[in-house]
């Protein structure tokens, strides 16, 4: 028997209902971010290493670099970045006498250790590695203990300035996960056992509470044989 005109009426009212709902669903799988996920042990290629040695800062001609080891989800590199190297980044890196090093030593405890290193890897791609470093470190909308922090990073790199559709395509490409297990390889051949460690003259400094403004000043003094301002 034919439907009447109500029938069909109802018919093209759930057939168009069930295509909107259709398209929303399409769109929502086109336009979703990708999960973002960096291998713990993945292969190290040559362009790991070769030309890549850290991100460093400051002038190449000064008295004494500093490497730095350190896993943006640990606490004492965090409490560190924040009270001790901003001194030592004004008044002894900008100045010229001190260049930093820093290395990524993701530790395996951390959840988001890798995931956020290569943020800043990515951030590094468009000149922001120490903007993106500051605000990771900063822990800002208190990623490290989310589930899911890659939304908070995404938040900072918009924050600084960069090309966002160039940065999420980084990010899911994943293609700093060598970079940044080489850094945690040369940490641990050096000796590095926890972070934040530092390397300086040959000899490394755990702990963050044994690198501070007065004890570089002091080697800088030390070493040119007459007092740092």
């Amino acid at each position: 028997m034919a439907a009447g005109p109500g029938g069909l009426n109802r018919f093209y009212l759930l057939l168009g209902a069930a295509l909107v709902a259709g398209g929303g669903v399409l769109a929502y799988v086109l336009t979703r971010k990708q999960a973002v996920s960096i291998p713990a042990n993945p292969m190290i290629s040559v362009s790991d290493t070769s030309g890549f040695s850290g991100y460093y800062l400051g002038s190449d001609s000064a008295t004494l670099t500093v490497t730095e080891y350190a896993d943006y989800e640990c606490p004492a590199c965090q409490q560190w970045a924040m009270v001790q190297f901003p001194s030592i980044r004004e008044r002894l890196v900008t100045t010229g006498r001190v260049r930093w090093r820093y290395r990524d030593f993701p530790l395996d405890m951390h959840r988001h250790s890798r995931v956020s290193a290569h943020a800043a890897a990515c951030a590094d791609e468009q000149g922001k590695f120490w903007e993106m470093n500051e605000l990771i470190y900063s822990w800002g909308g208190d990623w490290p203990v989310k589930r899911d922090a890659s939304g908070v990073f995404r938040d900072f790199a918009m924050r600084i300035g960069v090309d966002l559709a160039v940065y999420d395509a980084c990010m899911v490409s994943g293609r700093y996960a060598g970079r940044i297990a080489a850094g945690r390889i040369e940490g641990t051949a050096t000796g590095v056992t926890s972070t934040p460690t530092f390397l300086i003259n040959g000899r490394l400094y755990p702990g963050g509470g044994t690198v501070h403004y007065d004890m570089l000043k002091a080697m800088l003094d030390s070493l040119a044989g007459r007092p740092a301002n």
